[in-house]
């Protein structure tokens, strides 16, 4: 029965926890809006160049990938090749 008390404690402490830190958000993007304005429109151009290292990032990735798949195919066809070969010398 032990285990199931402090199943219980840690789930009402953790309700509380998470309860101050929803409050403490909270607070703290109130007193943000009411101090600075301008602090949005800095956070949203760093957002817009974030996004676009991530598109970038992405294309360098599907480039990798791609190659990789042509030397796959390179190389099965080159075993095909050589399979043919020592079927017609036997």
């Amino acid at each position: 029965m032990g285990k199931q008390y402090n199943k219980v404690e840690k789930r009402t402490r953790r309700k509380n926890y998470l309860k101050r830190k929803r409050e403490k958000l909270l607070s703290a993007k109130k007193l943000s809006k009411s101090t600075n304005e301008n602090k949005g429109v800095v956070k949203k151009a760093a957002t817009k160049k974030t996004a676009t290292k991530k598109t970038a990032t992405k294309k360098t990735a599907t480039k990798k990938t791609a190659t990789k798949k042509t030397a796959t195919k390179k190389t099965a066809t080159k075993k095909a090749a050589t399979k043919k070969a020592s079927e017609e010398k036997s």
